[in-house]
This record gives structure tokens, sequence and C-alpha cells, in this order.
């Protein structure tokens, strides 16, 4: 066992003259589970098939795609982890310093738009080859999708990027079948029949139960008909009732997309996670202090893959769907094992989870036979009367993790859905994750407390936060223990205007919190929110949405959250004035800030700043000491909130 081949030196050591398939990625080349390019080739290897990657290459120099000669069947590319404008950009489109999945945490070591830019360089040296594209950048762009960073609609990534297929989702199924296709002499044109993967042809008339979608130029014409699409496209995930989709392009070319993959059993999900993986980065990266995104994967477990909790802003019911495929405990003990022999282990597994940690089994039964359902949530706006609230499973599995020779301590750092754990009846598993789970504090993604806002999130109305926060102290007291909870919020979601925020900030300031870091919403490719966003319209009925897209709303949305942040005062100022809210500023409890201290230096354009001016308000409401003595103790005991 060993690294796959990244050079031609390689081949020759393995004896090998020619491979069957050159990965191309958009990611350094790290051999373990977390990362899908590890999973498809060490996949395709166990089945007989000859890989090897290249990782970054210079896309601007013929040579970079040339380095392992021209394979038998094909190349595939993915684009990396990360969809690559994500990877670069920051949601103010300002570059992001560094990147996680490259040597040294180098930023820029990929292109924009990666898939497109690594098929076209494919298609310039080798013409003729097969070229297939998948991973989460591909997946999330395989329809007409809007894309943020260019403000625009796009094309399919699949006609950009100049490939034959693009294998969507996890696509260990698909991608097995296209190879053994490709093997068995089948045209690349003419592999139009597996399940998970879209194709392009001029000819549709064999398609008997295709809906056929708006086409790309009506779509551009009405954003109403984007809104429109995308709801079908919505509907049409499911592996058991998905209909084949057509999407029609100028000059009669069309996208057409079959229906998803069937989701892995568990003794197939077991089987792709005990290849034999060298669970680290290649040995070529070292000298650059290796790849950072290894760090926190390292010594965690996948314990699932999909998501049914429907938050509107998330891609996953797109790309790993709605339908939780889980584990083995054998298979998650067996890994934990492995852990046991590295010398680095320290006796801390630092997660047991996936997408949503608490999701270890289908929401329902129907869903493996049937589906899931196409216009109803499992849990929103509340949870289905069918739901299945159980973590007894989990909860096995946790204990069995905990008692193994040489663990400390097993953290949840994943996603932990807070309305699914007050569903389940018992509270065996809330009791154990505050007593054994959870290193301090426990973070969970509320969002936002306005049921406006929530409503177009997808996620439970505040009153389930604030049941969830109430317990959550309980259960923290029984136990004698002191640990925090760390709410994640997100500014500027489409329905959230100044109101929404101020809002927030009137909880965050009864809280006694102010968040240290705040996630503006970032409208990345196939979500809800991103159709909101773009069309101002709800896909799921056609409502009007508001949508704050002024760059400098956006600032005051965020301000608002970190109204105590000195540096905010005249945003947060000039947000309550817009509101309407100027009772908000003043020296009362209830107020976010104080009052400027006004005088003729000042009005004149110099004088205090507005941090100075928070600092001399400060001296002038010593008298409040006592009060803001209890804020701060009520921050550092979070779980003790009002109710």
């Amino acid at each position: 066992m060993g690294f796959l081949p990244i050079s031609d030196a390689d081949m020759k050591r393995a004896g090998i003259e020619q491979l069957d398939f050159v990965y191309v990625i958009g990611d350094a080349y790290v051999d373990h589970p977390s990362f899908g390019h590890a999973i498809i080739s060490r996949l395709l290897e166990a089945h007989g098939y000859r890989v090897g990657i290249i990782s970054q290459p210079d896309w601007k120099d013929d040579a970079g795609i040339t380095v392992l000669g021209r394979p038998r069947l094909g190349f595939l590319i993915s684009a990396g982890n990360m969809d690559s404008m994500v990877n670069h950009y920051f949601v103010s489109g300002k570059h992001r310093p560094n990147d996680a999945y490259t040597p040294g945490g180098e930023a820029f070591k990929r292109p924009d738009y990666a898939t497109i830019v690594y098929g076209n360089l494919i298609r310039r040296v080798y013409k003729d080859i097969p070229v297939i594209i998948g991973g989460i950048e591909a997946s999330l762009r395989r329809l007409a999708h809007y894309d943020y960073w260019a403000d625009k609609l796009k094309h399919s990534v699949l006609l950009d990027s100049q490939a034959d297929i693009l294998s969507y989702g996890m696509g260990e199924k698909s991608i097995l079948e296209i190879a053994d296709a490709l093997a068995a002499g089948i045209a690349v044109k003419d592999i139009t029949f597996v399940k998970g993967t879209v194709y392009k042809t001029r000819d549709i008339s064999g398609i008997y139960d295709g809906i056929m979608l708006p086409s790309f130029e009506s779509l551009q014409a009405k954003p109403k008909n984007y809104a429109d699409s995308f709801a079908v496209q919505y509907q049409n995930t499911d592996p058991f009732t998905g209909k084949t989709l057509i999407e029609e392009y100028p000059h009669r070319v069309y996208v057409v997309q079959n229906p998803p993959q069937e989701p892995l059993t568990t003794a197939e999900m077991d089987a792709v996670y005990e290849l034999p993986y060298m669970r680290t980065y290649h040995p070529s990266y070292e000298e650059k202090g290796g790849v950072p995104a290894i760090s926190e994967v390292r010594f965690s477990l996948t314990s699932c893959r999909g998501c049914f909790g429907g938050c509107s802003f998330c891609a996953l019911t797109f790309h790993q769907g709605r339908i939780i495929q889980t584990r083995s405990h054998e298979s998650l003990l067996k890994e934990a094992e492995l852990f046991l022999k590295e010398p680095d282990f320290k006796g801390y597994i630092h997660d047991v989870g996936g997408p949503t940690a608490n999701f270890r089994k289908p929401a329902c039964e129907k869903q493996l036979t049937k589906g899931v359902c196409q216009n109803r949530q499992c849990l929103f706006p509340k949870p289905c009367p069918n739901l299945q609230a159980d973590h007894s499973d989990y909860l096995t599995l946790l204990r069995k993790l905990r008692a193994l020779p040489g663990v400390k301590k097993v953290f949840i750092r994943s996603g932990i859905r807070f309305d699914y754990l007050l569903a389940d009846k018992s509270d065996a598993f809330f009791r154990e994750l505050v007593e054994h789970h959870v290193s301090g504090q426990l973070k969970v993604a509320p969002e936002h407390i306005s049921d406006a806002v929530l409503s177009k999130m997808g996620k439970p109305e505040k009153t389930v936060y604030e049941q969830f926060v109430k317990k959550y102290g309980k259960i923290n007291e029984r136990l004698g223990k002191k640990q925090f909870l760390v709410p994640y919020l997100m500014s500027s979601h489409p329905g959230s205007t100044l109101k929404e925020a101020v809002e927030l900030a009137e909880y965050l300031r009864e809280l006694g919190y102010m968040p240290e870091q705040v996630q503006d919403f970032y409208p990345t490719p196939s979500t809800i929110s991103t159709i909101m966003y773009y069309t101002g319209i709800d896909p799921r009925n056609g409502e009007t949405v508001y949508v704050c897209k002024n760059p400098h709303e956006k600032l005051l949305q965020r301000a608002l959250i970190q109204y105590r942040n000195p540096s905010n005062y005249e945003l947060v100022r000039e947000a309550l004035i817009k509101a309407g809210r100027e009772d908000l500023i003043g020296f009362s409890d209830k107020c976010l800030i104080r009052p400027q201290k006004r005088n003729r230096q000042n009005e004149s354009g110099s004088g205090r700043t507005g941090a100075d001016n928070l600092k001399y308000n400060g001296k002038e409401r010593r008298h409040h000491g006592a009060a803001e003595k209890t804020k701060r103790k009520t921050i550092r005991n979070v779980h003790k909130r009002k109710k």
C-alpha cells in the first residue's frame, strides 16, 4: 500500500505504463476519506483501475496536465472539497489570505472556477479524451445557476468546462458505472443511462419520463422562471421519486440530469471508509509544513451522510440528499482503533458526526423505500408527526467509543440539530452529550431569532431555541458543570430588514452576549436562499422576499449584532436611526448604545470620534456599575439565561 502515482517516476516504480484515469484536483493530494478525491480514486483502484493524481496543476501551462501522460479511459476533475470561489473569496469579495487545502496554507494555488479552467485545459491538450467532472463545485452547478461572484446566471458547468459527463452527489456508484462503461468500449457520448449524472445531447427523443425545465434564455429573461425551475429541481432530488430533468440551451443543445444515485447501504458505506487510505497528506508537502485541513479531520470519524434538516441556505439537499446513510458501529470502532496506533494521537477523538451529528437514521421508515416527501420537510416548520426522533443508536456508539482503551474524550463538533434533540422523548442523549461530549462550550446554530427570518431560513421558531437553552442550562446545573452555548448567527439573510436586525441585537442585549464572529449570508450555488437573493422570490411558495443587497446596509445589519464593539458605534447609531429605534440610544439598561456628547467641535467635524465618545459616556455612567457587573456575570454564565 502507498500513495497513488503523482509523477512519471512513481508510475515507473509501480510498473505502470499507462494509467486508466488521471484525476485532476484543486486541493492538495490528501489520502484521507474526508477528501472526496481520496474516496473516488481509492474506490476505482479497489475495482481494478489504475489511477494517478495531478494536484493543483499550473493552469497557465499546458505541460501541467501532461505529467502522467494520456490516460487509457479518461480524465476526472474536481475543484476540491470547496467551491473554488468560496475557497478564494469572503462574501465581501475580498481575497481569503490562506487556503487550508493547499500545502502551507498558501492561497490561490487553484484558479477561479477551477472545474471550468481544468476542463478547458485538458480539452485543449487532449481533444478527444473523455472528461468526467464531479465534486461539490460541479455538483451544485450542474444546471443553470446564479453565480454570486459574477452576479449573473451561468450555464451548466458541464457546458462551460467542455466535459462529457458530470457526476453529482457523492458519486461512488456513478463513477464506477461510468468507468465500467468506458472499459467495456462504450463511447462516452452514449453513456446517458447512469443515475447521478448529467450529460449533454442534441437528441432528447428517447427520454420518456423527463420534465422540461424553462430554457436558459427564459431564465435570463424573467427571474420568476428561475425560481419556478429551482422549485422543480428541489422536488426531484430524491432517488426514489426524482424524474429526469431537461434544460434547453441555444442551438438546440440540451443538458439532461438523470435522477440521483441511490443512497449507500451501511455495508457499502463501511466498504468505502475501510479502503486502504494512507490517512494523511502526500509526503512531498512536508517541506511546506503539510496541509492545514488534515488537522481537524485526522482524528475525527464520519458516522453519517445526508441531512433532512432542510435549512434554506444549505446545499446538502442538492449534494448528499435528505436520506440519512450511516456506517456500522463495527466500522467506526475499527477506524477509531487505527487512531490508537498513531504516535500523535493524544486520546481525543475530535468528532463523531457528519453534516448533522445527531442524525443516525432516516427521519421515517418510508424514506428507505418510497423516498422523501416532495412538498414537506421533516423538521420545518414543525417536526413531522411521522418523524422518529431517536438517539439510542448514536448514544450506544458514543459509549462504545468512550470505552476504548486509550480514548480519553470523545467530542462532538459537527452541528447538533437542537429541534431534533428536543423531539426525542428520552433525555438520555442530551444528558450524556452535556456530561461527556462538550469541551466547555457547545456550538449550535439558531442563525437568527426573528421568526420572520427563521421562516425563510427553514429553521425552527425562536421559542424552540429558547426551550433548548433552558434545558441545556438545567442539565449543566444538575451535573455541576459550567459549560456555555456559542450560537452561530447570520446577518443579511433574505427576509431580514433593519427591523429584524435590531430585534436580534435586543435579544443579544438580554442575553448579555456579543458574538465574536458573525457570518454574513453567502449566496452559494443551488440553495433556496440563493434563489431568494437573486430573484426576490421564495421558490417554495412564490412569495416576495425582502433582500438586503446594499453593501452599506449589510454593514449596518452586521454591526447591530456586534453593537458592543466600539468600532461599530457610528454604524449602530445610523442603523437605529434608520430603523426608527432612537429609543435604543440612551442610558437605560434597555439601550444598545449611549448618545454622543455633542458640542461645537464635533458638530464642525472635529473633536472626539465615536469610539472616544463611547469612552467619555462610559465615565458619565459609572453609577450604572452594578448593572454592568451583572451583565458581565451573565456573559460568563451564558447558560443561566433569562427566560
